[in-house]
């Protein structure tokens, strides 16, 4: 995640190590929209989505529509081999609710990305309402026989702001679903939004502590973006709210950071939509150089991961 030498220690559990010692190489992710829908925009929960979302965003510039999953594959291969020649990937299902379909549906877009020459595994994004029963059964029977992780978003550890996001479940289903995932030895990454509006600093340090209760393996962190065209635009653009300075999140992420549990792995802290999408934050920093901040800011604090967390 960071430039910095496999032998200095790390003062957080990186997910660059882990998937390493786990698959025995570097492994690039690849995107795919695989043409999922979400019950949060198809009418069964709204037709709105969440405040902060377009999925435009997660779409690698290699990918055109109407491509196949093999053929964005092959595509993101090519991409990426002249930088990583020697590496392997990941199929990241990430564009929409990823379960969100009957279990054939799954299945026959799964098994495209797992033929694909060079696909070690599976990263699957999606809601934490949308795993049935069907579904869960079927992703165990693939964990057996694959790398595969579910991400699940989960965005904030607050009734209220999940509310607001318009995100259409609680906490409660956050729980149920990361343990039912536990509970079939699946692989189950989170992921959560820092500087939401109308949380406090203590609010998201509480979360830390409350995101370190469920059965979850590893956590996706990042900075509110403000994307064009979304609900929260209207809201920023009516100054509603602010988002944090470079400095301001760096802070609060390496308090966080020593919030969490020691075993949980972290796999990013930043988010890097394209530019021209983004209203907000403005930074102007390399996501590779704000790594190197934060690790800076930790070794000199004598900060680690775990080190305020609670028994």
């Amino acid at each position: 995640m960071i430039s910095t030498p496999p032998t200095t220690p790390l003062p957080y559990n990186d997910y660059g190590r882990w998937i390493r010692q786990r698959l025995g190489m570097r492994m690039q992710k690849l995107p795919v929209n695989a043409g999922f829908n979400c019950p949060n925009r198809d009418g069964t929960l709204s037709n709105l989505g969440c405040s902060f979302c377009d999925n435009s965003s997660f779409t690698p510039p290699y990918c055109h529509p109407g491509d196949s999953i093999t053929q964005q594959l092959e595509a993101g291969k090519h991409f990426f081999s002249r930088k990583y020649p020697d590496t392997g990937y990941l199929a990241y299902f990430q564009s929409f609710s990823n379960t969100y379909a009957d279990t054939d549906t799954l299945r026959e877009r799964y098994e495209e990305a797992l033929a694909v020459e060079g696909v070690r595994g599976l990263v699957i994004s999606t809601r934490p309402d949308c795993l049935s029963s069907n579904c869960l059964d079927y992703l165990e029977s693939l964990s057996r026989r694959t790398f595969l992780t579910v991400e699940i978003g989960i965005e904030s550890m607050n009734d209220n702001t999940l509310m607001r996001l318009n995100r259409q479940h609680d906490m409660a289903r956050v729980r149920q679903a990361t343990e039912a995932l536990s509970s079939r030895g699946i692989i189950t990454c989170g992921h959560v939004i820092l500087g939401l509006p109308q949380e406090s600093e203590d609010d998201m340090l509480l979360q830390a502590r409350l995101i370190s209760r469920l059965p979850i393996q590893i956590l996706k962190i990042h900075q509110l973006q403000v994307l064009r065209g979304t609900a929260l635009a209207k809201s920023w653009e009516r100054e509603e709210f602010r988002v944090s300075t470079a400095d301001e999140y760096l802070s609060l992420l390496a308090q966080y950071i020593c919030r969490l549990r020691s075993d949980l792995v972290l796999e990013r802290f930043f988010s890097s939509s394209p530019l021209q999408m983004v209203i907000a934050p403005q930074w102007g920093i390399r996501p590779a150089i704000l790594n190197q901040k934060l690790t800076e800011l930790m070794l000199e604090k004598g900060w680690r991961q775990g080190v305020f967390a609670l028994p």
